[in-house]
């Protein structure tokens, strides 16, 4: 098997200011014809502000799809061939107030690769020093505070739902265990 599929139409049903919906028409190994609904999105990225003493920030906001308030890190999308790195720092500073010493870059992943095109960084941030909060004007935010511990307890339980949240806390979780091993 090569596993391939190759576009042979496409047909762009909506822009909008975030997305591009299309619907393609791809043939399969076999020969076949299949449709296929994208959604093309610019990517975005996630940020955990952690400071030295192991406190973490996140921030609660009205998700309007699922209708009810959100617990997430610090995130957004990138405005258009923006540097992903120049939107975590640019969220972080919009969103909580902080800008960080050092900025470490935990790798990315496809949000949803069955019908988006979304690639979503993933930082950790350290090192904090903290200025004035200065959100998009459409997006209103409360900043929490909570051990970074706490947090991973609250990814595991289910409290926190929110799917970037939840890959980049365990992903620094990982990071942060295998920093500490090294320096032993």
């Amino acid at each position: 098997m090569r596993l391939f599929e190759e576009t042979v139409d496409s047909q762009v049903l909506f822009r909008g200011k975030i997305i591009t919906v299309r619907k393609d028409t791809a043939r399969l190994e076999n020969g076949k014809l299949a449709s296929r609904e994208v959604v093309e999105h610019p990517g975005g990225v996630c940020v955990l502000p952690l400071e030295a003493d192991g406190t973490v920030y996140t921030v609660r906001q009205f998700r309007y799809p699922f209708g009810r308030v959100v617990e997430e890190l610090p995130a957004g999308k990138l405005d258009g061939p923006e540097d992903h790195r120049a939107a975590g720092l640019r969220e972080l500073s919009e969103e909580i107030g902080a800008r960080p010493d050092e900025f470490i870059y935990l790798g990315c992943l496809l949000a949803s690769p069955g019908f988006s095109t979304e690639v979503l960084h993933m930082y950790l941030a350290r090192g904090l020093h903290f200025g004035s909060q200065h959100p998009d004007e459409d997006e209103f935010l409360e900043i929490r505070r909570a051990p970074f511990r706490e947090l991973v307890e609250r990814v595991m339980s289910g409290e926190v739902e929110d799917a970037k949240t939840v890959a980049v806390v365990l992903k620094a979780q990982e990071y942060l265990r295998r920093e500490s091993e090294v320096a032993k």
